[in-house]
């Protein structure tokens, strides 16, 4: 029963402070690298937590979790070089690419670069609309109806990761039975 409950803290810390980096992302433009340390982390607690507990299984094999991280780190380090992407935007990402593993980055990047779409069809109403008259100095709003092009891509991340996580199953009740010890008699 612990390890069921390290792994659901864990994760829902993730997720949690996946929520709170998109909230800054939004307020400021600023994701800022203990959110990204905290989810990556989260991630190495539970594994090790469940790998100890001999519930390792849930996951994939730590190096396809950590195949996947380097992949993010190395393509948005790239997209951070040619001004694409923020720092914390990359570290974001890399820290739920981690959480991801191989099995979960394609619905991770889908569903992230969805998000981002959608982020971006508001932008171009934000900037066109100019629907607040007085948004909040620095925030996303605020520098979009001011003609800034930039989206708060933590937001989409969190959104892919979110999803991602669904689609791996680390919601499902096939998933959360495996904590379970049931003996056939």
């Amino acid at each position: 029963m612990f390890s069921l409950v390290l792994f659901l803290f864990c994760l829902l810390l993730a997720l949690g402070v996946g929520v709170l980096a998109g909230l800054s992302d939004i307020r400021g433009m600023v994701i800022p690298n203990a959110y990204s340390l905290i989810i990556g982390t989260s991630f190495f607690i539970a594994f090790a937590g469940l790998y100890v507990a001999g519930k390792g299984h849930v996951f994939a094999s730590l190096y396809g979790h950590l195949l996947a991280a380097g992949l993010m780190f190395a393509a948005t380090l790239l997209m951070f070089v040619t001004r694409t992407m923020g720092a914390g935007d990359s570290k974001l990402a890399t820290a739920f690419a981690l959480w991801a593993g191989l099995k979960g980055l394609a619905p991770f990047l889908l569903f992230t670069a969805l998000g981002g779409g959608v982020l971006a069809l508001a932008a171009v109403v934000l900037q066109k609309k100019k629907p607040f008259p007085a948004p909040a100095k620095g925030s996303w709003v605020a520098r979009v109806q001011n003609g800034e092009s930039k989206v708060p891509y933590g937001v989409a991340i969190v959104f892919g990761a979110l999803v991602a996580f669904y689609q791996i199953g680390y919601f499902s009740p096939s998933t959360l039975s495996l904590f379970f010890d049931v003996k056939s008699s």
